[in-house]
């Protein structure tokens, strides 16, 4: 029994060490694709351009990933996992909508201004990007404009108008624009957003009128 005991131990440790070894080159493919996104974006990511930088034969990368769509999937996760967004469940503990608000576009333009040489690239490469992606970024915007709308007292078009200005407030490229085109520092553009919002909150005149709408 000693010698059966013995005998195993050495090919349970092989075992371990082979799967070590697989789970490190993911990692390295992983991580390639992550910088060729980064650099060159996702439309100029290949297959070999992955296997060149983690080091690997082309095989090695299909062995893992059997095509690219699963690579950008992985990628995604780890990039997320180094560079995740801000978490809007400290935003719902502030009970002003104001400035609940001006807090999650803090959090969210300060993310921006890291994350934009990524994002730039997968934006402009969107018909490379899976369909996934856009899912779950969808989604992940939904529940912040959720929270920066709630508590908010406006009803009917004033309502719509408040959740449109708190969509393009979160937008990517409105930041883009503010900061980057426009030279805005990143509070003035918190500020202008915060004030944007205010301003489609309020009464519209005659415009919301029930004689107008007809």
């Amino acid at each position: 029994m000693t010698n059966e005991t013995t005998a195993r131990t050495p090919r349970v440790y092989r075992k371990r060490r082979r799967a070590e070894q697989e789970a490190e080159t993911r990692r390295h493919i992983t991580e390639a694709a992550v910088k060729l996104h980064g650099t060159v974006g996702p439309a100029r990511t290949t297959i070999s351009g992955i296997a060149a930088e983690a080091g690997v034969q082309r095989a090695t990368v299909y062995r893992h990933f059997p095509d690219l769509e699963s690579v950008f999937m992985a990628c995604s996760a780890h990039w997320a996992s180094l560079n995740p967004p801000p978490d809007p469940a400290a935003w719902e503990r502030i009970a002003d909508p104001g400035e609940r608000l001006r807090r999650g576009l803090t959090e969210l333009y300060r993310w921006y201004v890291w994350a934009e040489p990524m994002l730039t690239n997968v934006r402009r490469d969107a018909q490379s990007v899976p369909a996934a992606i856009w899912d779950a970024s969808h989604q992940l915007f939904a529940s912040l404009a959720a929270v920066l709308i709630r508590g908010r007292r406006v009803r009917g078009r004033a309502r719509a108008r408040v959740a449109a200005a708190i969509g393009h407030a979160l937008d990517f490229e409105t930041w883009r624009s503010l900061t980057r085109e426009h030279g805005l520092e990143l509070g003035e553009a918190v500020d202008l957003m915060v004030d944007l919002v205010s301003a489609a909150g309020r009464p519209q005149g005659r415009s919301d009128s029930p004689a107008m709408r007809r």
